[in-house]
């Protein structure tokens, strides 16, 4: 009796097991009763028929699908070593899970032959530098097929892309090259404008010593002018004076010859060799005629 009943309480647990059922949270349950299809469970508790009811638990979660590195043939026949990442998910459990056997093995065969086919129309330059147009190639290649299988595939990244050791250090030399064209372009580049700022410099040197020297000459003839016309202020005042000493003092014309001939005097003591005559010789001489008389008059007296 006994075994009896832990024979029943061990059933007891065996089909309650069975018949309750988790779905977690981002995963469906394909239900199949007698193996046909009977329905989809969304996430909670879900109840079957114990030994009738199967249930198949399928992420509907983004998945991150990894290719391994592959050799493919460039339209230029170059083999390289490609290897990407693919970002599926399933939209339609029940295509998923009847409309191909294996889910991600499929993927990951039709991604391979996609990725051939399509590198196998470009040629290695286009291949090297054009990664985002193959990315989007092969993302919408891939989501039309696996359309029918319930699967949606949200992109494709190319992770590395390996030519061949020869062909990759060709590639190394011609990028040292061009660096090098590179440099030396904008060597000679710096050059050039260094040369024609030196030019604009010492141009713009010559044209102000050139400025310098005409506003110098400038300068010096305005002081030159300035003190000939002080000069000959001067003497105008000197020559006003002198008349008009002359008018207020009303000397007698023999007076005057005789003032005359001593400022000469004076005039020919100093240290210059130059004596300055006045502009109208004949009236000069007749005045150092006249004075010469009024002195020896002055002398008899």
């Amino acid at each position: 009796m006994e075994m009896l009943l832990l024979f029943l309480v061990i059933m007891f647990f065996v089909v309650l097991s069975k018949s309750v059922r988790i779905v977690r949270q981002s995963t469906v349950g394909v239900v199949e009763r007698l193996g046909q299809y009977l329905d989809t469970r969304q996430a909670g508790i879900t109840f079957l028929i114990p030994f009738l009811d199967s249930m198949r638990l399928l992420d509907m979660r983004e998945q991150v699908l990894p290719l391994p590195p592959q050799p493919v043939i460039t339209r230029d026949n170059v083999t390289m070593n490609i290897d990407a990442v693919i970002y599926m998910q399933i939209t339609d459990p029940f295509r998923a899970s009847y409309e191909v056997n294996d889910l991600i093995l499929a993927v990951e065969k039709l991604a391979l032959t996609t990725i051939r086919n399509v590198i196998g129309e470009m040629s290695l330059d286009d291949t090297l530098s054009s990664r985002d147009v193959i990315n989007t190639q092969l993302q919408h290649v891939l989501d039309d097929a696996t359309s029918k299988w319930g699967m949606k595939v949200n992109r494709v990244e190319l992770k590395d892309i390996n030519p061949p050791r020869d062909i990759e250090e060709a590639m190394q030399k011609q990028m040292r090259a061009e660096r090098e064209k590179r440099a030396t372009i904008l060597t000679a580049e710096a050059e050039k404008q260094s040369a024609i700022l030196d030019a604009e410099g010492e141009k713009e040197a010559r044209i102000r010593r050139a400025e310098g020297v005409r506003e110098a000459a400038i300068l010096e003839s305005q002081g030159q002018a300035e003190a000939i016309r002080q000069i000959q202020q001067a003497e105008a005042d000197m020559r006003f004076s002198v008349l008009d000493a002359l008018n207020r003092a009303n000397p007698s014309a023999g007076t005057i010859q005789i003032k005359y001939l001593e400022a000469l005097e004076q005039l020919g003591d100093g240290q210059s060799n130059t004596l300055l005559l006045p502009y109208e010789s004949a009236a000069f001489m007749g005045a150092i005629t006249g004075g010469l008389k009024a002195v020896d008059a002055a002398k008899d007296n």
